[in-house]
């Protein structure tokens, strides 16, 4: 077996005023990075984030065209079906990026197309989104270069810790919901792929989304290739019908669901298992007894790649997507953290909450929303 990759620590200095990593900004990089600081004036940022992005904008102001030559590869980050993504220095400038290298046989118009729609990744500036400095096509891959996060994604954290504590799955929470609701209102983009390794932290407790699908060419020429043992996706995606910003709701719930159990929660730990996870029983909120779920019998087996303590055989994919569509019930679960996950894992997308409800106070029992005052 592998090693499990840790994350690398990273400090980077800071650039301080009136210093520069090149000699000059040309006029049209001035003018965009003013414009860009007016439309941070018009979000609800504390001073704290609205310095960093800013500090950010000048940075990527000195970074110019992304070149393949102009990259030394430092490490892999992660790999998965969508790509490799590599920790690398941008030569020029002196930033160290995430690289994001994703191979596709494509047409050239195709190509051209996919880096035009990935470039309103640069109107995204959010302390919720990852930072993104460019895309450009070499050699039979996109390339996507990132703000890197030093703290890697939640499902390498949850590797690590086996669970994530409720107080922290609130500050997670209440990032996601913003995030989605930035894209949305701002940018009118839903996520539509939101999951423990789309989530990423950084050694400043800054919580960020990345890979949300901006290119509908992009999203289009990974489909064919894509090959997967679980699904984040609501049971409305499944059965193919309209796809809403409550989908990115309900792959919210279940990362959320994930991350406190340790597992991914399809089909869901029985009362045995909770206790064992939270150490208490768990109990019916009327009778307060023991809560014994006589509905159904437990399907035969489990989703593959599961992080806990589950060891029934696993589930067929095809499997998991029906039992996700007919029989997943997660109100176990539900009664240890609280209004979220009751409100995003609701079945019917109508009856489900919206990101609305990043306004509430009682996301978890153990976390309010709260503006950092480092």
């Amino acid at each position: 077996m592998a090693p499990k990759r840790r994350p690398v620590p990273l400090n980077i200095t800071p650039i301080g005023e009136g210093q520069a990593t090149s000699n000059t900004i040309d006029a049209a990089s001035e003018a965009n990075l003013e414009a860009l600081q007016k439309k941070l004036g018009e979000l609800d940022l504390d001073e704290q984030q609205r310095k960093r992005l800013e500090a950010f904008l000048t940075q990527k102001a000195q970074v110019g065209e992304l070149k393949d030559e102009d990259f030394d590869p430092i490490c892999e980050l992660g790999a998965g079906n969508g790509g490799v993504v590599n920790k690398v220095r941008h030569k020029p400038s002196g930033l160290v990026m995430a690289r994001k290298l994703i191979h596709l046989e494509i047409k050239p118009a195709i190509r051209n197309q996919i880096i035009r729609e990935l470039q309103v990744l640069h109107e995204c500036n959010s302390p919720y989104i990852v930072g993104f400095y460019g895309a450009f096509y070499s050699d039979g891959e996109i390339s996507i270069c990132m703000e890197h996060m030093d703290g890697g994604s939640l499902d390498q954290v949850l590797k690590e810790a086996r669970r994530i504590p409720e107080e922290i799955l609130g500050k997670v929470s209440i990032a996601v919901l913003r995030g989605l609701a930035y894209l949305r209102e701002k940018h009118q983009i839903m996520h539509r792929d939101v999951k423990p390794s789309n989530i990423l932290v950084n050694s400043r407790g800054e919580i960020k989304l990345c890979d949300f699908g901006v290119s509908g060419q992009l999203i289009d020429s990974m489909a064919n290739s894509f090959v997967g043992t679980r699904s984040y996706m609501s049971p409305e995606r499944l059965q193919g019908t309209h796809y809403s910003v409550q989908s990115d709701v309900w792959s919210m719930g279940l990362s959320l669901v994930e991350l406190a159990i340790g597992r991914y929660p399809i089909p869901p730990p029985d009362a045995k298992e909770l206790e064992a996870i939270f150490g208490r029983a768990v109990m019916d909120g009327a009778e307060g007894e023991p809560h014994i779920n006589m509905q159904r019998p437990r399907p035969p087996g489990r989703p593959m790649s599961g992080h806990g303590m589950d060891s029934r055989p696993a589930m067929a994919i095809f499997e998991l997507l029906d039992y996700i569509v007919n029989e997943v019930n997660v109100s176990h679960v539900n009664k240890f953290l609280g209004v979220l996950c009751i409100c995003s894992l609701i079945k019917n997308p109508a009856e489900r909450a919206d990101l609305k409800i990043s306004t509430n106070n009682y996301l978890f029992p153990f976390c309010t929303p709260t503006r950092s005052t480092e």
